[in-house]
């Protein structure tokens, strides 16, 4: 049986107005509020945007999505997860602080804002998968006490993954720090040393501190690096290599499995819904103003990661020849956490576009 993906289109350039405005409509038409019952703990996941990044989902739409699950007598709250890397979002604290800037302050979207992983992303809960790489997953803790889950993505490009969309705001956003650090395990970036400016960003940014001088130009250090990409992402001068084929499979596998770890225990219980407005080439972990590489298209709304996320691809191609990953980030076959994230039951590669 094929899943039912919602679709309202938008024009390019869209406004919150006109974003909210679609967001109803894919509500009305596909009885979306189901998943909420009376007095649900409802844990609303998005990306609040690094720092500079102008390009993430609105505060108006977040709102929406709140006032909606009121609407249908559950307990909102926002939640996210901190970073591995160095940033605005590294700890709750900080993330809570930078959110508020952002817009996402409970007098702007009528929720409490609550760190699925504690203070440090160290709260954490083990679930059971018995996948092809993991046997168990670690994911933030308030996710899994929560009672229903609505997962709202901003489409992008990514660096590592090819596109970052729903699974990985899922797989990736909602792994606690010790998940998060198991999916990029098989990352292991090396330095080109002739191209090497030892302008030292990589060092400044390494979570692990993993980085360091060796006769005059940056070394990682093996033993210490887990993986994370954040020194290709600061380097300026392509002096990080990676052995893509062989990493990028195994992050969008393993991503895709945290994934399946967190929606198995809502099923029946989850909305997702990914904004195809404002797309980039990189994903709004980058602490910079990023330009739209295609035009806007719409909002997708479905109960099904996998079916949402090749739909994604699947309109962009449409409309613009390619899909978005292949846009931004040919080299990453992004299919692979897709397919991966169906054969394990997570969800279906078949579905119907339902237009609204």
């Amino acid at each position: 049986m094929k899943a039912k993906v919602f679709f309202a289109k938008v024009s390019d350039n869209a406004s919150a107005r006109e974003q909210v405005d679609a967001l109803q409509r894919l509500y009305d038409a596909g009885d979306l509020n189901r998943i909420v019952a009376k007095r649900d703990f409802v844990a609303i996941k998005f990306h609040v945007g690094e720092k500079n990044n102008t390009t993430h989902v609105k505060p108006e739409l977040i709102r929406k999505v709140v006032e909606l699950a009121k609407s249908a007598g559950g307990q909102p709250f926002l939640t996210e997860t901190s970073t591995l890397y160095k940033g605005e979002r590294e700890n709750a604290v900080k993330h809570l602080m930078h959110a508020h800037r952002h817009g996402f302050g409970i007098e702007q979207t009528g929720a409490p804002f609550i760190m699925a992983d504690g203070l440090t992303g160290n709260a954490e809960f083990e679930i059971r998968i018995d996948g092809e790489l993991h046997q168990s997953v670690k994911v933030a803790r308030e996710v899994a006490s929560a009672d229903s889950l609505i997962v709202v993505s901003h489409a992008t490009g990514h660096v590592v993954t090819g596109l970052g969309a729903c699974i990985k705001n899922i797989g990736m956003g909602l792994a606690s720090r010790m998940g998060k650090m198991r999916e990029h395990s098989a990352m292991l970036p090396e330095v080109i040393r002739d191209k090497c400016r030892f302008c030292k960003k990589c060092i400044q940014w390494c979570p692990q501190e993993a980085i360091i001088e060796k006769d005059g130009k940056a070394f990682i250090q093996s033993e210490k690096c887990i993986g994370c990409g954040e020194c290709l992402a600061v380097c300026r001068f392509d002096a990080v290599k990676y052995d893509w084929n062989a990493e990028s499979g195994f992050t969008q596998k393993s991503m895709a499995e945290h994934a399946y770890g967190i929606v198995k225990e809502k099923s029946g219980k989850s909305l997702f819904i990914n904004v195809l407005v404002d797309m980039t080439n990189d994903c709004d972990c980058f602490s910079v103003k990023q330009e739209k590489c295609i035009p806007d298209i719409g909002i997708l709304a479905s109960f099904d990661p996998v079916a949402i996320d090749k739909a994604t691809l699947d309109l962009t191609a449409k409309q613009h020849g390619k899909t978005l990953a292949e846009l931004a980030h040919a080299r990453n076959d992004a299919m692979i956490q897709i397919e991966h994230a169906a054969k394990v039951g997570m969800g279906s590669l078949q579905y119907e576009l339902v237009t609204v």
